[in-house]
């Protein structure tokens, strides 16, 4: 029987004794060799077929996944850019509200303005004109007073130079009750200005 060399190969001129340490370890490498030579023989083409499967496997999930993360990526700045777009048109929109309500706000207060002093002046305009009816009537009411007290004033100076006359009358002739009755009668006439006397 030949021995198994260091190098795990036999040699016919260097041999080792079989029950050495050196023996049992290249014996062991030497049965290694050829469970591996076996495993290659028996398996080495599904092996080698698998491990094809396995890269393309890997390949087609690598170029899925980077696939996948590309198209996130672009939808991810798709949204950022509709997001984006959807805020600044909202911005503008309440931009636009805003300025439009202040608008709104400036001209409803001018209009209050306006109608405050317009009604302010109104007032205004009726209290003078109050005023002044107040003081036509006033001065009407004193030149009715006055034209009055005029009136009875001549009336009085009519009354008593009529009394005076016929007072005199009566002293220098006799009266009798015709005349009296007469002279009453043309005193009552006078006071309810009803008879005028000329010459007087």
């Amino acid at each position: 029987m030949n021995a198994v060399s260091v190098n795990g190969g036999l040699e016919g001129d260097r041999s080792l004794p079989a029950g050495t340490p050196v023996a049992h370890e290249a014996a062991a490498d030497t049965g290694a060799g050829n469970i591996d030579k076996i495993r290659e023989i028996i398996f080495g083409s599904n092996m080698r077929d698998y491990d094809t499967r396995f890269a393309r496997l890997e390949e087609a999930l690598r170029k899925e996944s980077q696939d996948m993360r590309e198209a996130m990526r672009q939808r991810l700045e798709t949204l950022e850019s509709f997001v984006h777009k959807e805020l600044a048109a909202l911005e503008t929109r309440l931009n636009a509200e805003r300025d439009e309500r202040s608008d709104s706000h400036s001209r409803l207060a001018n209009e209050l303005s306006s109608a405050s002093a317009s009604i302010f002046k109104k007032i205004g305009d009726f209290e003078n004109q109050e005023a002044q009816a107040k003081r036509e009537i006033r001065n009407d009411l004193l030149q009715q007073s006055k034209e009055l007290s005029e009136t009875l004033r001549v009336k009085s100076e009519e009354l008593i130079a009529l009394l005076e006359r016929r007072t005199q009358d009566l002293q220098h002739s006799k009266t009798d009750r015709t005349a009296l009755a007469g002279m009453f009668n043309e005193l009552a006439l006078r006071l309810t200005d009803q008879f005028k006397v000329t010459g007087v």
